[in-house]
């Protein structure tokens, strides 16, 4: 795909195509499905620039804490069904590295290393390649996988692919080290779930045909929650490992029943490991760091202090400093994305509106500007006009004329996330979540939708076309 830059285009060029959309609903998108989404408009809502990177229906960004760029900040890699796209972007043109039925992992912080596994399985984000997921190219069940396969690194500086290591059917692989020398991941060890996909929620139908107590009709959200509580309840054991890259060597990091999963090393540290304890949040204490290049002991760091607090979706600051994630007090009422410094345990706490919650947050580089890619009204936040990818500015609250109290050191530290609608996303379906991340020079957010009907991956520009462009 071509970036029409505005230069190129024209100032002309890009109000006809705001005049055309002013022409469609409000919503500035086509009904789903009725037509092929254009390669770059201005949304009619928001006055931002939009462009469509991917060519290909059922292509598909990372998971929102997923590396996918380049350390040098010029390739991002992608899914598509020909196989794994690199995103060159200085140009925003995309072209194929490897093909075939590959399963993209992320990006190396140190080289830049494209990791991926040698056959199609589920992927982190639990929507991006599922059966019930609109737009997606859905994919074969983890239940099919057989035999060894093949963890591949795509080098940008010779164009090649080297095998790194082989994993045994019941082994996947989460996340990579600051340094490029550990695998993570979690795996089942007993019962039932042995060579299924630890983050996998073990269920066979679509949460939509799931049923309350008393046989109640469910919202897809609640039939995804009862989903959740019937695998947490299972009580599968399971590990946290790693692999060594040099010689192949696994090790266990932490054991249990817990449901572990969502892991994370640190951009940074290399023996430093972010994981949770997955279920429904309300009942798990979800969010633990443990060292791996040493015996340690997993340290929680939330604890709920009211009935119905929930803190998730978790994800590092590009320094390593800082776990951020989700935080509701109580669940659907009081929102904030909260920070855990690991280094010296301060805490802050951004507050923000119902409808600019989303299902994801995100941050920039020296975390000055956050994100959100929105939600429905069946979502936590029951937000009524919350779809939309969401630029978020953290404003501190200061001391009252300059007054601190004697504690104030060791307490929270607040602030508010003002919010800045980007895209809108009306006639997304949010089965699909949009999984928004910054690029690394800060003036994009990249996010996957099905707005238009088949699944693409698109750009949005943080700074709105100027009027004055000739």
């Amino acid at each position: 795909m071509k970036f029409l830059m505005v230069a190129a285009l024209g100032y002309t060029s890009v109000m006809a195509m705001t005049a055309q959309a002013q022409d469609r609903p409000a919503t500035l998108m086509a009904a789903p499905g009725s037509e092929t989404p254009p390669e770059e408009w201005v949304d009619a809502t928001t006055g931002h620039r939009v462009v469509r990177i991917s060519d290909e229906p059922g292509s598909s960004s990372n998971y929102f804490n997923v590396n996918s760029y380049t350390p040098d900040g010029r390739w991002m890699a992608y899914s598509s069904p020909s196989g794994i796209m690199a995103l060159d972007l200085r140009t925003f043109q995309s072209r194929l590295i490897v093909p075939g039925s590959v399963s993209l992992q992320f990006v190396g912080h140190r080289t830049g290393d494209v990791y991926y596994i040698n056959t199609i399985e589920q992927t982190q984000g639990h929507d991006a390649n599922s059966a019930h997921t609109p737009g997606a190219a859905v994919r074969s069940p983890d239940s099919d996988r057989q035999g060894q396969r093949a963890i591949m690194a795509y080098s940008f500086a010779t164009g090649q692919s080297r095998m790194i290591t082989t994993l045994d059917p019941e082994y996947s692989i989460a996340t990579i080290n600051a340094d490029e020398t550990l695998f993570a991941g979690a795996r089942n060890t007993g019962d039932a779930g042995v060579g299924v996909n630890p983050g996998s929620v073990m269920a066979n139908r679509s949460p939509d045909d799931e049923v309350g107590p008393n046989g109640e009709e469910l919202t897809y959200a609640e039939g995804r929650e009862v989903q959740i509580n019937r695998r947490l309840n299972m009580k599968i054991p399971m590990e946290i490992f790693t692999i060594d890259i040099g010689t192949g060597e696994k090790k266990t990091i932490t054991a249990s029943t817990d449901w572990l999963n969502h892991l994370q090393f640190s951009p940074t540290d290399p023996g430093l490991l972010l994981y949770c304890h997955e279920g429904n949040w309300h009942v798990v204490d979800r969010m633990w760091l443990v060292r791996v290049d040493r015996p340690d002991t997993p340290k929680l760091i939330h604890t709920r202090t009211m009935n119905m607090e929930i803190a998730g979706h978790e994800w590092w600051s590009q320094d390593g400093s800082t776990v951020w994630y989700d935080l509701q007090t109580p669940r659907g009422e009081d929102f904030w994305v909260a920070g855990y410094n690991v280094e010296t345990g301060k805490r802050t706490w951004n507050h923000l509106d119902r409808n600019s919650w989303g299902v994801h947050f995100n941050s920039n580089e020296d975390t000055t500007l956050f994100s959100s890619d929105g939600g429905d009204a069946e979502m936590a936040a029951h937000a009524p006009d919350g779809k939309y990818i969401w630029l978020l500015r953290p404003r501190a609250i200061p001391d009252v004329a300059g007054i601190s109290a004697a504690n104030s050191a060791s307490l929270i530290t607040p602030g508010v996330l003002d919010p800045e609608q980007l895209v809108d996303l009306r006639n997304h379906d949010y089965r699909s979540e949009p999984n928004a991340s910054f690029t690394p020079d800060g003036k994009w957010l990249v996010f996957r939708s099905n707005m238009w009907g088949p699944g693409h991956v698109y750009a949005v520009e943080l700074a709105k076309p100027s009027a004055t462009a000739n």
